[in-house]
């Protein structure tokens, strides 16, 4: 037991409720808030290394086992989302730095983003299921600020949109979760997997299974993405950013830790058919909508979608290749994402529009932001070297070796939709024909040196991500071996 678990949580939290003090001060606000995630990043840093050479770390709060205390608990995996979500946190924090307007600052900003890092971090870490109902609401509540944060029609019409979504998912979310301990007596996920394991399948379990899948897919947009587009269009570059690469991805931990500990297959048959052929469907539906789509962000967001058809591909599989590919892509793409993202805010800053087919002539103005927009449209597509290729290998392996020859095609050629959407863009955007005029002042239409080093410094890190892939497929490997082992992490918890 080491109380290490938690402070990926407890900083960010502390961080958030000290800014609340300082609305006036942007400046302090700013380094409160980096000093704040980079010790979280450090101490994630910690848990991690620590979960490697010690095995898996929990804590029960006041010393209360489980079921009447709150446990937090660190395997692997969750311990490298933690320290993967802190860093790319930190580099979406100093992108806002300067972007995100005075009146965004004043109104609480930098409090919501840290209070959003608490809530996804916590996510990640606790152990039962409606203390991960709790860390959700908190990360949805922030989240729901960021967005409006502005005031624009436009951001109002999509706040309205996600938060009706998010109420409905919410709400079957802590009926599933109140019928689930009616049934069982417990809500902890270790005593819930192996007393349902000792039930066995069918019958109520079964249809809970579902319940929980759409639920989480709601949450993850898996197939059920119809708010995603236009929710992450709206707010500014940086706060999209911070969508991209985390909000998702707490839906699919969800997913994955739901179907490998609580209702593995064999225990959630039924669910686990549903992933299979929703994963499809969400890569095809979202390479049909980047296609389709003229404007810079609207194109992205189509890319998370069929990101996220990836990730469910391998969990459909649930073998330990696959979901070791889905480990290395998960990681990889919160990397990717933001970093998309954020160089699409500096070419839309500098364009002052982004529809595509207004835009042209940015690689005279802004070349180093080109050529990284187009080594992260390798990344994505998953091109050699960089640090796509790694985790789509492994899923597409895993996929074959299980036999869903169907879904490993449907994922390469979904892949080839992405390289051909995003190199469209970088085409179009920085070689085409450059418009007569700028729809803004050139002297407003300026990115920053910050920025771009910031942008920089991730788009290095994605490329030693790929360069460096032997420790990526090793710690996603380790990553996988707790997950199709769900004893080790029941064994752990029961410790306590």
């Amino acid at each position: 037991m080491t109380n290490l678990v938690v402070l990926p949580l407890l900083l960010p939290l502390c961080t958030a409720v000290l800014l609340l003090f300082f609305k006036e001060k942007a400046i302090l606000q700013r380094l409160i808030s980096a000093a704040g995630i980079a010790a979280t990043a450090a101490a994630s840093a910690l848990l991690l290394a620590r979960a490697g050479s010690d095995g898996m770390q929990t804590l029960a709060m006041g010393g209360w086992a489980a079921p009447f205390g709150i446990v937090f608990a660190a395997d692997f995996f969750a311990a490298l989302l933690v320290t993967a979500a802190s860093v790319t946190t930190g580099f979406c924090l100093a992108y806002a730095m300067g972007t995100v307007g005075p009146e965004r600052e004043r109104f609480y900003f930098y409090p919501f983003l840290n209070f959003l890092l608490a809530g996804v971090n916590g996510s990640f870490l606790t152990g039962d299921l409606f203390n991960l109902f709790v860390c959700f609401e908190v990360m949805l509540i922030s989240s729901y600020a960021l967005l409006v944060l502005g005031g624009t029609k436009r951001q109002l019409k999509a706040t309205l949109g996600y938060m009706l979504v998010n109420i409905v998912s919410s709400t079957l979310f802590v009926a599933g979760v109140a019928y689930l301990y009616g049934m069982i007596g417990t809500l902890n996920m270790a005593q819930l997997s192996a007393r349902i394991a000792e039930a066995g399948s069918g019958g109520m379990l079964d249809v809970l299974s579902v319940f929980f899948l759409i639920v989480f897919s709601l949450k993850a947009g898996l197939f059920l993405f119809f708010w995603l587009p236009e929710a992450y269009e709206a707010p500014p570059a940086a706060v999209s950013a911070l969508f991209a690469a985390l909000l998702t991805k707490v839906g699919l931990y969800a997913l994955i830790r739901t179907f490998t500990l609580i209702f593995p297959a064999g225990h959630g048959l039924a669910a686990q058919e549903w992933i299979a052929w929703m994963a499809g469907a969400t890569m095809l539906l979202g390479a049909a909508g980047a296609l389709a789509s003229k404007d810079v962000m609207r194109i992205l967001n189509y890319n998370i979608v069929i990101s996220v058809g990836f990730l469910a591909f391998g969990l459909a599989v649930s073998g330990e290749k696959s979901l070791q590919g889905a480990v290395f892509y998960l990681i990889h793409d919160m990397a990717v994402k933001a970093l998309l993202f954020l160089l699409a805010g500096m070419m839309i800053r500098a364009a002052g529009t982004g529809r595509l087919d207004e835009m042209g002539g940015l690689i005279g103005r802004l070349p180093l932001v080109g050529w990284m927009f187009l080594v992260a449209s390798l990344a994505a597509a998953g091109i050699p070297p960089l640090s796509g290729f790694g985790g789509k290998l492994l899923l597409v392996q895993g996929g074959l070796e299980a036999g869903s020859h169907l879904l490993a095609g449907i994922s390469l050629a979904t892949s080839l939709v992405v390289l051909y959407t995003l190199v469209r863009l970088f085409m179009r955007a920085f070689w085409g024909e450059a418009p007569a005029s700028l729809p803004i002042p050139a002297e407003e239409a300026r990115v920053s040196r910050a920025h771009t080093a910031c942008a920089a410094a991730l788009c290095l890190l994605v490329v030693f991500m790929g360069l460096g892939s032997e420790w990526m497929v090793q710690a996603s490997a380790e990553a996988a071996r707790t997950l199709v082992s769900p004893s080790d992490y029941i064994d752990a918890v029961w410790k306590e």
